[in-house]
Order: structure tokens, then C-alpha cells, then sequence
């Protein structure tokens, strides 16, 4: 780890990082974190939450953990943990007195302090597609690896949207640059193209290490200001069935003794990697993830984690992976009920099992965002550009997905549901009486921009008008909507002396081998 340099301050101040509003390809949402009025669905009734909970603890207790990780299975052992080799059995006492040292809610905050984000409360907040290897648009017409370039454009439609909150892994994994110095070029695309939260991927000590370093610098912090609070964050997923795998585990070491946020999210494939009926997938989930909060606890009391939920089925007739489903729905509002009684933030996802952004991946998502806000989430991974189960990222998709997001924000909109007298509009339902309409009225011309939602994406037109202007389906409309923001886009203001260490920290990892490929 290098040493921090002298913390410099920017010029201009915060307004150098002034949050525009739309421009020319668009007229979006402003940036606002989203809250969640309504009530969560709850499924389970308290005998059902107590079984589930109860079911977590037997496996925790009974079965146990395959901590795949000599240094993680030390400290659990220390702790007085029951270890066996790589398995690792604890009591459920032991369980919920290390829960509860976990935040309720936390902030992560980025190089643009206007961008924090809390994770936690009645909060919910969007991010982009994470990981796929594979990228499709409509001007390609095919599934082909992923390329910089790429990811690059990606992460400027992640910059530009307000609905997009963070900014997960590589929205495309790009193939073209060597996996060992993969995450210093991406990173430093991050850090300059965009200003919101950043991730790490948990792969080794030099990925992790790596990027948080990059993090400090594009911050401009010391080490302690980095510390201090969290600025980025790190997802790891168990490798179900019951076990935690080495370099995952020690990218959440790392990043939980340094105060950085951790999620840990479980990929149960009911069926496939976990019982075949949701409440015991459920169960499941809920004991690998809460075994990973524990050991952050231990590490550091008050690191801040979330819990997620990737649970889902498999098709029962192919074995592939199914998104977006009824069972996956009820998954996560069962999960988000036990969040809530361990009290711990929860992560969900936007996801759909479809090849193209057609119909289906468009139901799909729309089922997994409504499951998101009914289950209470407060951080949804994969929100936007996600295809194939996770194995493509598409910009069209992304576009389509950012419409979807801005709507459910407005849904969300405490506005809506003004009951003042302003609101109720009673003097204007006496002007206009029983032969009268309400365009004219000045109540309806005090509010006629903002009344009501207004689409950059959907077509409102009636077939004729449609026909006459071309005939433009949707994911057309949002290859048009693409290519216009990135032909308008401009890379959010960085000190140009940080963007110079960003680039000279990279260059000298490079030299030094970057990350191993292997563990």
C-alpha cells in the first residue's frame, strides 16, 4: 500500500461536480435517492419467519459452513466457533450477538460527495449491470466477448442516467484487456468516466487492494479519511451449496477491516444448488450469507454489510437458470421479511432469463424490480442492461431498463399522493362544476409539466401517428436513445493532478504483474 499523499482540494469546490439535469437526448428524472412508501409485502406469517429462521440456525449449528479460507476459519475458530478442517458449525446465540453489531443502515460515499448514497432505511437505490462476459446491441445483431470500449460506453450510460445510483462491476466484462491488469483499466475508467459509488471485485488481495487504493486516490483522501467512512463497496456470493470460497473471502476480510461496505449475496438456484422448494432455498441462502456478516463483525464490529437474495429455480425441464419468475418474486419478499428481523439492509437484483430486449426480458425485469420494492430492498444489483441470465450486457436493454426505473421512482414519488388542499383541488372542481373540463383552469396550468410523468422512451403516439413516423419499435427507439447519449456525453470534472496518480498507480501495478489469474 502506498502512502497517502498531502489531501488536495479541488477547484471550483462541489460545484465542480454540479449534477445536470438532462440534456439534448433526453429530459430525465433529476438525481434523487428514492424512498420507499409503501408497505413491504410479507408473505410469511411470524411462525413462518420464526421456521425460516430457525432452519438457518439448524444448518449453521448442525451442518456448517465450508469456510474454504485457512485465515477465515482461524478467526471464526478463535472466536469460538466449532472448526473442523474447512467446516465450520456456530451456535445460533453466537449468530444473532455478531448480527447485531451490524448497521441498520449505512452511507457510501464516492469522489462527488453530492452522489452518497444510504443503504439502509426506507432507501432503495439502482445499479447497473454487473459481469456479463458477453455484449449484444442492435447494430451488431449478435452476442460477441465483451472489449474496453465496450465497457467503456456502458459506464457512460451509468454516468448519465439519474436512475442509476452505483456502479457495480464491469457492466461487460472486457475480454480484450488481460485478466491479470483487467480491474486497474476498468477502474480507471470508472473513477474518470463516472463519479458514483464504485465496486471491488473480492478476487485476491491484489484486486481488492488495488481498487481501493484508486478509490482513495480519485477521492483525494488520506488513508484515515478513506476509513473513516465507507467510499466503496464489495459483493461476494457463496459457493452454494454451504460453502465460501478462498479469494472471495479474503477480499471481504479486507475490505470489511477497513470499513468499506460488504454484501454478501448468495446465488441459490432452487432445484439445482439449494432445495427445490423456496422457504428451504431460503433457509439456505439466509445461513451462508449470515455466517459472512459474522466474520466481517468479528473482524471489525460496526462493518457495514448487507444481506442479498439471488435466489431462484432452474427449469426443471433443461436445468437452465430462470429469472424473474413467480418463485423468485416470493423469494425475495420472503428474504426481505428476515432482513428485517436481523435487522440487516438488503440486495436484490434486476434480472431476467431473456436473449434480446424483447418482451420477456421486459416482464421479467419488471417482475424482479416490483419484487425488489414489495421485499423492502434497499440496493438493486443488475437494474439495468442485464440479458441472458446474467451472460449479456446490451445498451439497448439498458435503455429500456432506465425507462422502467425512472417510472417506478415516480411511482415511488410521495407526490403523488398529496392530500393537502392543493392537492385535493377542490376550488377547481367547483370552477369547472358538472359542464366544464380542467384544461383551462389555473390549477391545471400552475402543474401541467410536472403533474404527471413524462417518457423519454415510450411511444405515445396511436398507430397512424406511429406508422407515419417510421414504424420504430422500442429497442430501436433505444439504439437511437444510446448512440445519442454518447455522442452528447461529458466525463464528470476530476482534479487533472489525481487523474495524472490514477494513471501513474496503474501503470506502476502493471508493471508489477497486476493480479494473479489463478488461486
Amino acid at each position: 500500500m502506498t502512502e497517502a499523499p498531502t489531501r488536495r482540494r479541488r477547484s471550483g469546490g462541489r460545484s465542480g461536480h454540479a449534477i445536470r439535469r438532462g440534456t439534448s437526448a433526453i429530459e430525465q428524472l433529476p438525481w434523487t435517492i428514492p424512498t420507499n412508501i409503501d408497505r413491504p409485502t410479507e408473505p410469511l406469517s411470524e411462525d413462518g419467519v420464526q421456521r425460516i429462521h430457525n432452519a438457518a440456525m439448524q444448518i449453521l449449528e448442525e451442518i456448517g459452513i465450508e469456510f474454504l479460507n485457512p485465515k477465515a476459519a482461524q478467526i471464526l475458530k478463535d472466536a469460538g466457533c466449532n472448526v473442523d478442517g474447512e467446516n465450520v458449525r456456530m451456535g445460533r446465540d453466537f449468530v444473532m450477538e455478531w448480527v447485531r453489531k451490524a448497521p441498520s443502515s449505512f452511507t457510501l460515499t464516492p469522489r462527488n460527495p453530492d452522489r452518497q448514497i444510504t443503504i439502509g432505511g426506507d432507501h432503495i437505490v439502482f445499479g447497473n449491470v454487473s459481469s456479463p462476459p458477453n455484449y449484444w446491441d442492435l447494430e451488431i445483431g449478435k452476442k460477441v466477448p465483451g472489449t474496453r470500449e465496450m465497457c467503456a460506453n456502458l459506464l457512460k450510460l451509468s454516468q448519465y442516467f439519474n436512475c442509476i445510483h452505483f456502479v457495480g462491476g464491469y457492466p461487460v466484462e472486457p475480454v480484450d484487456v488481460h485478466a491479470s491488469v483487467r480491474h486497474l483499466d476498468v477502474l480507471y475508467d470508472k473513477l474518470t468516466l463516472t463519479d458514483k459509488v464504485a465496486h471491488a471485485y473480492s478476487l485476491g488481495k491484489e484486486r481488492v487492494e488495488d481498487v481501493m487504493e484508486m478509490v482513495r486516490i480519485a477521492g483525494g483522501l488520506t488513508q484515515e479519511e478513506f476509513e473513516a467512512t465507507p467510499r466503496m463497496y464489495t459483493n461476494i456470493n457463496s459457493t452454494s451449496p454451504l460453502k465460501h470460497d478462498y479469494p472471495m473471502l479474503d477480499g471481504w476480510m479486507r475490505c470489511a477491516a477497513r470499513g468499506q461496505g460488504c454484501v454478501v449475496t448468495p446465488f441459490t438456484l432452487a432445484g439445482a444448488m439449494a432445495p427445490v422448494t423456496m422457504a428451504g432455498a431460503v433457509a439456505q441462502s439466509l445461513a451462508e450469507g449470515l455466517c459472512a456478516i459474522v466474520l466481517a463483525q468479528i473482524i471489525r464490529p460496526g462493518a457495514p454489510c448487507a444481506i442479498g437474495t439471488f435466489t431462484s429455480n432452474v427449469d426443471m425441464k433443461s436445468g437452465a437458470p430462470a429469472f424473474g419468475t413467480p418463485e423468485y418474486m416470493r423469494a425475495t419478499q420472503m428474504t426481505g421479511q428476515l432482513a428485517r428481523f436481523y435487522g440487516l439492509p438488503m440486495r436484490s437484483s434486476g434480472v431476467c432469463a431473456a436473449n434480446v430486449p424483447d418482451g420477456q426480458a421486459m416482464w421479467e425485469t419488471e417482475h424482479s424490480l416490483w419484487a425488489a420494492i414489495q421485499s423492502g430492498t434497499h440496493m438493486v444489483y443488475h437494474a439495468a442492461g442485464w440479458l441472458e441470465g446474467g451472460l449479456i450486457a446490451s445498451p439497448e436493454k439498458f435503455v429500456m431498463d432506465c425507462e422502467v426505473l425512472q417510472q417506478l421512482i415516480r411511482y415511488m414519488d410521495p407526490a403523488i399522493c398529496d392530500t393537502s388542499d392543493d392537492g385535493l383541488g377542490l376550488d377547481a372542481i367547483r370552477e369547472v362544476g358538472p359542464n366544464g373540463h380542467f384544461f383551462g383552469t389555473q390549477h391545471t396550468q400552475d402543474r401541467y409539466t410536472s403533474a404527471f410523468y413524462q417518457p423519454f422512451l415510450s411511444d405515445w403516439k396511436n398507430f397512424e401517428a406511429w406508422e407515419v413516423a417510421g414504424s420504430v419499435w422500442t429497442a430501436e427507439r433505444a439504439h437511437q436513445t444510446y448512440k445519442a447519449i454518447l455522442d452528447e456525453f461529458e466525463a464528470p470534472p476530476m482534479d487533472e493532478s489525481i487523474r495524472e496518480e490514477l494513471a501513474d498507480f496503474v501503470a506502476r501495478r502493471k508493471v508489477e504483474g497486476g493480479a494473479p489469474t489463478d488461486f
